[in-house]
């Protein structure tokens, strides 16, 4: 097995089980890929910190997956991680609620670069670099194995390379289109080999869980960045009287529209928007609108033809934006999965943008990524989803 040797100030966090490998923690030299193959890491002085692989992401340059030295990287201990990762999730299978989940997460469950989602029986797996994706037929068939009662499998590949596809079917059935899968017992319409997304966020689960429970009954909903319009389905679920949905793309209205369809939900109560959201804002104030209910949830980075959004720069002026239209003693979810900011910054961020909208706040309720999405101790960098609920006045 290659040895890649780590920068002797790097040695403190490996030695604490922190799982990732930035290409500054390699000695000069050292950043050559080897092609698939998985590799020992090792101190300057020559102390064994892990077994892993080296290969660029948006995370970093690769990944520790064994800290014991005994303990090398075979398929025999792929399977035992998969097996463990499957089983603490046992309760899930048999919620006929919820028949979608997050079944691997990636480093959370001690195999950094993969994650595996559960569809109604089929698998979507996302490989997040080239060298991970070297090893796709080894860790297809521990996977099958450790897991059987998979109907099929897809794939999606979150790297860069002209030369295979974004998404593809790769083994066994072939889900139909679209898959309807339920959560927290509402209906929603999945596709499984349609580019890098599905039409649901897994990760959201709990926050269209409060939505259906009730904090919009009765009410009305601004849905900004709406995608399929997921949080407006819920949210009419949970008793709200009317919503909209506000999305740049084009196929966000046949999308949210299917959305509301395979619910039997009533389209004459629901306003879809294709506009840009800030044009939107523009619009509404000048149409006197306001709303119960906004809910923000933007990409991380967007780009249109004239304007650039951040999280990391912008979302302040977003807040400010959308608490203008929120009525008295509404109700704003701000959210982000933007894990470059920290949960302190966001919560600084949102409440800054309130303020600066000449309102008042306060704090109902905060969500990090739920129990499916399991994050490891020893990496807090993993829990990326930040949801804040407030009360504006």
């Amino acid at each position: 097995m290659k040895q890649i040797k780590v920068r002797n100030k790097a040695k403190k966090q490996f030695n604490q089980q922190f799982p990732l490998i930035h290409k500054e923690d390699l000695l000069v030299g050292e950043t050559f890929v080897p092609a698939n193959e998985f590799v020992e890491f090792k101190s300057e002085d020559n102390q064994f910190l892990g077994y892993g692989y080296l290969g660029s992401q948006n995370k970093g340059f690769g990944w520790v997956l064994s800290f014991k030295e005994k303990e090398t990287i075979t398929p025999s201990l792929i399977k035992q991680i998969l097996v463990k990762a499957f089983n603490r999730r046992k309760h899930f299978f048999s919620d006929e609620q919820t028949t979608a989940f997050r079944l691997f997460n990636g480093e959370g469950d001690g195999f950094g670069g993969m994650t595996i989602d559960w569809y109604q029986g089929f698998l979507v797996i996302s490989w997040y670099n080239d060298t991970i994706y070297s090893f796709k037929e080894m860790l297809l068939e521990q996977i099958k194995s450790a897991l059987p009662e998979a109907k099929g499998i897809y794939e999606k590949r979150r790297f860069k390379d002209d030369s295979l596809p974004e998404s593809q079917f790769v083994w066994g059935e072939e889900a139909q289109e679209p898959l309807i899968i339920k959560e927290n017992g509402v209906s929603y319409a999945t596709y499984l080999n349609e580019g890098l997304m599905t039409g649901i966020f897994l990760d959201q689960k709990e926050v269209r869980g409060l939505l259906g429970s009730g904090l919009a009954n009765g009410k009305t909903l601004l849905n900004m960045f709406s995608y399929t319009g997921a949080f407006s389905v819920a949210a009419v679920s949970g008793g709200a009287t009317q919503t909209t949905s506000v999305d740049l793309a084009k196929r966000s209205l046949e999308k949210t529209q299917e959305q509301f369809l395979v619910n039997d939900m009533d389209l004459d109560q629901q306003r879809i928007v294709v506009m840009d959201v800030f044009n939107y804002f523009k619009y509404a104030k000048k149409k006197e609108l306001s709303y119960d209910v906004v809910v923000l949830d933007p990409p991380s980075f967007a780009r249109n033809k004239k304007k650039t959004f951040s999280v990391a720069k912008d979302y302040s002026k977003l807040t400010t934006e959308a608490v203008e239209i929120i009525e008295p003693h509404g109700m704003l979810i701000a959210s982000t999965n933007a894990a470059n900011v920290s949960f302190d910054r966001f919560e600084k961020m949102v409440e800054k943008g309130i303020t600066n909208g000449q309102r008042r706040y306060k704090p109902i309720k905060q969500f990090r990524l739920p129990e499916d999405f399991v994050v490891s101790k020893h990496f807090a960098e993993g829990n990326y989803l930040k949801v804040l609920v407030y009360e504006i006045i």
